[in-house]
């Protein structure tokens, strides 16, 4: 199934406490980013990729496409000051009803496997989203105060990529713009908009970088990977 990919990177990652956007972190020798476009790169059902950047970073983000030979980036858009705005203006790029995905720039580890189960499902539902089952146990807390213990066997973590239409996707971030409605991820706008959206299981590898304890993780993999030859 061919898809195009929204990557969001304009964010600064504050959390990440770097002193700079965390898709530019070295992880073993190469930027975030570049691991983590490279997985569509190489994706043969990957038609086109197009980043959402911050306007100071247009020059650096062109400079490690050119570096690391990412030919598939067709546009690299202005992004907004939320993710929500920074998809969308991604979305804009975008022509046609094809299928799109759209996915974490500080999320390297997903594989094409998924990648593409996701884009099918998109074909027959409004949406569909890669997602991992709680693993702990929940609790709603008030005050730090315990109210009451959540029955996780229905809950799951959101990864992405999520899959969309194309038309539909770009209809309800218009729907969003116009009516003041900010979602929690690009799926919650489909929820809330009335539609459909199917869960494709992901797997616990595909974590986002958002704190530096989390690149002690990303290095674990890397290194896992590499020494199982996957």
């Amino acid at each position: 199934m061919k898809y195009s990919v929204v990557i969001p990177a304009a964010g600064q990652g504050k959390r990440m406490n770097a002193g700079k956007n965390k898709q530019f972190i070295m992880l073993e020798g190469k930027p975030i980013i570049v691991h983590t476009i490279s997985v569509f790169q190489s994706d043969p059902h990957c038609e086109e990729i197009v980043l959402a950047v911050n306007e100071r970073e247009h020059e650096d983000f062109h400079s490690l496409i050119q570096e690391y030979g990412l030919t598939k980036v067709s546009h690299v858009v202005t992004g907004g000051s939320e993710r929500q705005q920074s998809v969308y203006e991604g979305l804009k790029a975008l022509e046609g009803d094809k299928i799109v995905l759209i996915h974490d720039g500080a999320r390297p580890f997903f594989t094409h496997e998924v990648a593409n189960q996701a884009a099918i499902a998109a074909k027959d539902y409004d949406g569909a989203i890669v997602a991992v089952p709680v693993k702990d146990t929940v609790k709603q807390v008030n005050e730090l105060k315990v109210q009451k213990t959540i029955d996780r066997s229905s809950l799951w973590t959101v990864q992405t990529p999520q899959a969309f239409r194309l038309s539909v996707i770009k209809g309800v971030h218009k729907w969003a713009e116009e009516n003041g409605v900010i979602g929690t991820d690009d799926a919650s706008l489909v929820e809330m908009n009335g539609r459909s959206v199917q869960v494709i299981p992901g797997d616990y590898w595909n974590v986002k970088l958002t704190t530096p304890e989390d690149l002690i993780f990303a290095r674990a993999i890397l290194r896992e990977k590499r020494e199982s030859g996957v």
